[in-house]
């Protein structure tokens, strides 16, 4: 494998681990303090493919000798760091929101492990088939190459706390249904969940009908989305404000407490990656936190 490397204000919230956003806040100009390591032709087994990871250590990681990192897993990964070679335009910024984070003493440092997607991401983030947009999952394969070969690769390489409790993953709309699929799949590998504007609606919402009881692992679980968020992608109506609302009160009915799981709806939120960095500090916050 190659490797290179490379030198908010909350929402309003009333009680029930639920809240309403107003605030615009974006990322401020911070200054990123951490190294990016980018590992371009990791293989996938599962998947049959090489794909691209980037590798966020936080300051102070080579120095802290006997400290051992918790480690947060993103999808996208092309989208998740302020960094010379992520993508060009509105990206999340992640590692200076973490970095803000930390300085302001709201977090502890953490890793963060990004993924790319690749050529067929709705294919590769889709747990199952979706008819209507003739879409045949393979997310099953990118989960076994994450629990089988990524995070083992991680927990070798890096000082990480390997337990669900410090191992978190995140990612945006169909990212977002696949963070909340592996927190289904596999809660004794991920115990924090967040899920922005995730596409709960996706194969006839066949992650309702799935996710039938808690876990009973330690969980913690971030949704959000915009109040009257809604695409209509080939034709294909997804609502997500509704959506969003409506499986957070389905994880409610099946015993999740207000301390696992949080909502938050954005008056005026849209499906964009400036929407999802700007609710980003805030979702870091709670999930981390």
């Amino acid at each position: 494998m190659r490797e290179t490397r490379t030198g908010p204000t909350a929402p309003s919230m009333y009680a029930g681990g639920h809240a309403t956003r107003s605030d615009r806040g974006a990322p401020g100009p911070w200054l990123a303090m951490g190294y990016v390591h980018i590992v371009r032709d990791f293989p996938s087994t599962p998947e049959g493919f090489r794909r691209t990871v980037r590798i966020y250590t936080p300051d102070g990681y080579d120095a802290a000798a006997e400290h051992r990192f918790p480690v947060l897993y993103m999808h996208d990964g092309q989208n998740v760091f302020a960094h010379p070679e992520s993508a060009l335009f509105d990206t999340w910024c992640a590692n200076l929101v973490l970095e803000s984070m930390v300085n302001e003493g709201r977090s502890e440092p953490w890793i963060i492990v990004a993924v790319d997607s690749g050529t067929g991401r709705l294919q590769e983030y889709s747990p199952w088939d979706e008819p209507r947009s003739g879409v045949k999952a393979r997310g099953e394969a990118y989960a076994r190459f994450l629990v089988e070969e990524l995070k083992p690769y991680i927990d070798r390489t890096y000082r990480t706390r390997p337990s669900a409790e410090w191992t978190a993953t995140m990612g945006s709309s169909l990212g977002g249904l696949f963070s909340l699929y592996l927190g289904l799949r596999s809660p004794e590998v991920f115990g924090r969940i967040g899920a922005l504007s995730p596409t709960v609606m996706w194969s006839g919402n066949r992650l309702f009908d799935q996710w039938t009881q808690h876990s009973r692992q330690w969980t913690r679980i971030y949704l959000d989305a915009g109040s009257h968020e809604f695409i209509q992608p080939a034709g294909v109506p997804l609502n997500y404000g509704e959506a969003t609302r409506d499986f957070y009160f389905h994880l409610k009915r099946l015993g999740y407490a207000d301390h696992e799981l949080f909502l938050v709806l954005e008056p005026g939120g849209g499906h964009h990656e400036r929407d999802w960095q700007r609710r980003l500090p805030f979702a870091l916050r709670w999930l981390l936190g």
